[in-house]
């Protein structure tokens, strides 16, 4: 089995912020927290980096024109791509969204569960867009992803049994995103995923006098929580606006 790093098949846990990997066969890799330079070569790092900043920058082009069935979807194609896969391969009967903006990813999300015949959208925003999508499967909140009144909501619609993804794309503070994290932790399955969107900003490599952002939220919910470990194969496409925010749920 290859000695790469992948959660599928290697067992993880954490110690003052390093990650190690024990194999199947029992052989020890450690693995240096956060760095992507650690998973790629220098001259790699710095082509995708210098990519992704192009990318990034030039929103009007790329993600701030992106669509999904004609409706606004402000990700990183090659992200949702990911989603797509993780969906099939999951099929999770609940996806919970906090940060539905215009409703294109949430619409996004619901057509991959429509054409599995399984699975719902929970999104939640503090703004109430009017001309949303309108499908079977998405179901809108509006509040905070964070208030026990939203929270009571969303325990509503899951049941025992279900199988649960959870996507965080609200406010991008260190401090909101830390407070999603370990509430929303609890309601990811084991198995499947909670994802951070947006731990490139802050010099992960764009935006880099945003201030404590989600990385940096990731990064302190590790330092406490062995549960989860990140899932870099899901970087795959080099290019992810979620930097280290694949974690995987172990136990």
């Amino acid at each position: 089995m290859s000695d790469r790093l992948f959660c599928q098949n290697y067992r993880g846990f954490q110690i003052a912020g390093t990650f190690f990997f024990a194999s199947e066969t029992g052989k020890a890799r450690l693995v240096k927290f956060m760095e992507l330079g650690e998973m790629l070569g220098k001259s790699e790092k710095v082509i995708v980096d210098n990519f992704h900043k192009l990318y990034y920058q030039t929103l009007g082009r790329t993600w701030k024109n992106t669509f999904w069935l004609n409706v606004p979807c402000q990700k990183c194609p090659l992200d949702l791509w990911v989603y797509q896969e993780l969906i099939l391969d999951l099929r999770p009967d609940v996806i919970i969204e906090s940060g539905t903006g215009t409703g294109g990813s949430a619409l996004f999300l619901a057509s991959c569960c429509e054409l599995l015949k399984n699975g719902r959208v929970i999104t939640i925003d503090i703004d109430d867009q009017p001309n949303r999508p309108v499908h079977r499967r998405v179901t809108y909140l509006s509040g905070s992803s964070i208030s026990e009144q939203i929270l009571q909501q969303i325990r509503r619609f899951i049941n025992q049994t279900d199988k649960v993804i959870v996507i965080l794309d609200s406010e991008h503070t260190k401090e909101y995103v830390l407070q999603e994290l370990r509430i929303y932790s609890e309601l990811v399955t084991i198995g499947s995923y909670l994802i951070v969107e947006d731990s490139n900003v802050n010099g992960h490599p764009v935006m880099s006098d945003f201030g404590p952002g989600p990385m940096e939220a990731i990064r302190e919910f590790l330092k406490h929580n062995e549960n989860f470990v990140i899932d870099r194969t899901k970087e795959k496409f080099y290019l992810t606006f979620n930097p280290c925010g694949y974690l995987k749920k172990l136990r």
